[in-house]
């Protein structure tokens, strides 16, 4: 009976039956395992693909990142350069508040001088 499904056939004992229906369970089990599979490895494929492009999207960030470490190692040498003008200013500063320190004594001083001599002056006759 060529072309006849073999579940289909009739006349067939019950053990050929089940041996047809197991046959056809196993059948199918391993079509839908394979399809599971292979959707499996599309998304594999998918998730590779996928990798790929965004490697060589940064591949050139390494050469920038390099780049820029260049650019900063040079920025803190020059920063480096500029800690003794930092530190002079520094002392500068202290010395200008020092120096306003001492003007300010000075104008107590002048203005205390300026009521005495104020109240010498307003005492003396005229």
């Amino acid at each position: 009976m060529e072309g006849e499904i073999p579940w289909q056939r009739r006349g067939g004992t019950e053990q050929d039956k089940l041996a047809d229906s197991l046959e056809r369970l196993f059948t199918d089990v391993s079509a839908m395992v394979k399809g599971d599979l292979q959707g499996t490895n599309n998304q594999l494929l998918l998730l590779e693909k996928m990798n790929d492009m965004v490697a060589k999207e940064y591949s050139g960030y390494g050469d920038v990142a390099s780049g820029l470490r260049v650019f900063v190692e040079q920025l803190n040498e020059k920063s480096r350069s500029f800690d003794d003008y930092v530190s002079q200013i520094d002392a500068i500063d202290q010395q200008i508040k020092d120096f306003e320190a001492v003007v300010s004594m000075l104008d107590n001083y002048v203005a205390q001088l300026e009521k005495k001599v104020q109240s010498v002056c307003h005492s003396l006759p005229s």
